[in-house]
């Protein structure tokens, strides 16, 4: 099993000269499983290019700035169970890129709030979600605002196609893209296709809101039942954030079945009514109200396949719907399939 080292560097370029000729990657997707996957190709020699259609590397494990507010309005926090997920958190602590986030938690129903505590340490970025995916691309080849549509096979690997200004062929290709998309993108050369197209994925609405001054909340993060809502939290209360109010909440999987089409400005008021109600805070007027639908936002249920890898053809993909639903599966994920390229494809085959 691969040693790992969370402050290993990349190798310079005068390092890179004198390792053997490894083969090239491009890995789709910027989110937490494919940054984690192309860091540990890139720090073992093999060229690596992360491609995202998106402004910023995060995924899911997002932050979105509204003029002076920021919301984490996709992962909210995460934990750390696996041994080897944990010594990258104990190190990306000790470099103030996570923190523990103490927050007062609690259940509501119908307005009825209940306190919850346990021993479990939850973690957050410092100072927003995306802190973690920003550091594992730190220094990587990370082209953004590209979108891949399908590759093609050439005589010395896989041709991307749609990335404008990207390198005509690469060897190896990663899609860490949810399943239909990486169905689509694969398309007949997939791995485990069609199944792959057909493994399900919940949307979620996501609110995001910000007050003039402190709600009346005895919470700092709650989770919801018999409720539009399954999670409201106030991120001015997450380490390293600004002072202004801003909440984030999220739907349940259902609720934005049913109102997956509606318009974000009434979905936006609909949830936030059942965030007072359902809380037992009297209505305020918020001072920004605004929500994003994100169309994949978690596995149905988690498959547990780590990162699958098709040695003849050179493609893999990886993602928290392969291993569990939370950042750390999605890291495992991709950590597992760089463990199976690095173990099959040492070096190129020519």
């Amino acid at each position: 099993m691969l040693e790992l080292d969370p402050y290993r560097p990349l190798p310079n370029a005068g390092e890179t000269a004198i390792l053997e000729i490894r083969p090239s990657v491009a890995v789709i997707g910027a989110g937490v499983s494919g940054l984690i996957a192309a860091r540990i190709l890139a720090e073992h020699g093999y060229p690596v290019t992360v491609i995202d259609k998106g402004r910023r590397p995060g995924g899911r494990s997002s932050t979105r700035t509204e003029g002076d507010f920021i919301f984490d309005h996709g992962c909210q926090y995460f934990t750390a169970r696996d041994g080897r997920f944990q010594r990258y958190v104990n190190a990306w602590t000790e470099q103030g890129i996570v923190s523990p986030w103490n927050a007062r938690r609690a259940s509501c129903r119908h307005g009825v709030v209940s306190a919850v505590e346990d021993e479990i340490t939850r973690y957050v970025g410092v100072p927003g979600m995306n802190a973690v995916a920003r550091h594992l691309a730190k220094d990587m080849d990370v082209q953004l605002g590209v979108t891949i549509t399908g590759i093609e096979p050439d005589a010395r690997g896989w041709r991307l196609i749609g990335a404008t200004g990207y390198p005509e062929t690469v060897e190896l290709v990663i899609s860490s893209a949810p399943p239909a998309q990486t169905a689509e993108i694969f398309g007949p050369h997939a791995p485990a296709s069609p199944a792959l197209a057909a493994i399900p994925m919940q949307p979620c609405w996501t609110v995001m809101v910000t007050f003039d001054y402190d709600l009346d909340a005895a919470f700092d993060a709650g989770h919801f039942s018999a409720s539009p809502l399954v999670w409201a939290a106030n991120n001015s209360t997450k380490p390293g954030r600004a002072a202004h109010e801003c909440w984030v909440l999220h739907a349940s999987p259902s609720w934005t079945t049913e109102h997956f089409d509606d318009p974000p400005d009434h979905v936006a008021a609909n949830l936030l009514a059942a965030f007072f109600q359902d809380a037992g805070i009297p209505p305020v007027q918020p001072r920004f109200l605004g929500a994003h639908r994100w169309r994949y936002a978690s596995p149905a249920q988690a498959k547990r396949i780590d990162g699958y890898w098709d040695p003849e053809r050179g493609l893999g993909f990886c993602g928290d719907w392969c291993h569990s639903a939370r950042l750390e599966g999605a890291f495992l994920s991709g950590l597992e399939l760089a463990e199976r390229i690095m173990d099959d494809r040492p070096r190129s085959h020519f």
